[in-house]
């Protein structure tokens, strides 16, 4: 809505009257309406044009792609006009023809009533997002990852010629690097160069190189699991 009062209602001839715009959206799959009514208006007829184009698109807006996102727009901007429509005084010049009906609000009808499932879960769309975002922030990034069958945790870069040992029960693997001469040496660690390790050794998994080859692990102990 712009510019000052105007001298009379172009529908009923009542003033005082001012410019209005409001604006209207329906959406049909593969293509879509923009639609506006504007004009010059008394309080009531601009309250009837704005209550009639907001309760069309509440119930016609949402059946397109992209009309998702432009109803609730023009719903939004839709409320600046009623802003503007509030400050219009009520005509004290009476008009040479009847004012437009405005009619019950816009939620108390059906239309307005059907309107709010899209925007119920539109809401609940957009409340889920933000949960989404909040937690992902909240719990940042991790420090751990899981191993090639969901086991354990990542561990420590293993080097071959060292001694490791695992901290968790097979199949699951947390290796962590050891003194050889230290009694918690389970295994030695084995670069496989063909490739298999050999009988009675374990694979090791390829995250605890640092160029992904896979060790083998070598008992150190007769037994050791």
């Amino acid at each position: 809505m712009g510019g000052g009062p105007a001298a009379g209602c172009q529908v009923c001839g009542a003033a005082p009257a001012a410019p209005v715009t409001v604006r209207g959206h329906q959406g049909m799959l593969v293509i879509m309406r923009f639609l506006r009514r504007q004009g010059v208006f008394c309080h009531t007829c601009a309250l009837a044009v704005f209550r009639d184009m907001q309760a069309d698109t509440l119930i016609l807006g949402w059946w397109g792609p992209l009309s998702v996102f432009i109803t609730p727009v023009t719903l939004l901007a839709n409320l600046s006009a009623l802003s503007g429509i509030r400050r219009i005084p009520a005509p004290v010049t009476p008009g040479w023809r009847p004012p437009l009906d405005p009619g019950r609000p816009v939620f108390r009808r059906p239309a307005g009533i059907l309107a709010l499932i899209p925007l119920a879960v539109l809401g609940l769309l957009v409340l889920a997002v933000t949960a989404l975002i909040v937690i992902g922030l909240v719990a940042g990034p991790s420090d751990s990852g899981s191993d090639d069958a969901g086991f354990g945790s990542v561990g420590a870069t293993l080097k071959a010629g060292s001694c490791a040992r695992n901290e968790a029960s097979w199949p699951a693997q947390e290796l962590k690097p050891v003194d050889c001469g230290s009694p918690d040496a389970q295994y030695r660690v084995i670069d496989p160069k063909s490739g298999s390790c050999a009988a009675g050794d374990y694979a090791a998994y390829s995250r605890y190189s640092d160029d992904g080859t896979s060790f083998c692990l070598r008992p150190l102990k007769s037994g050791t699991p």
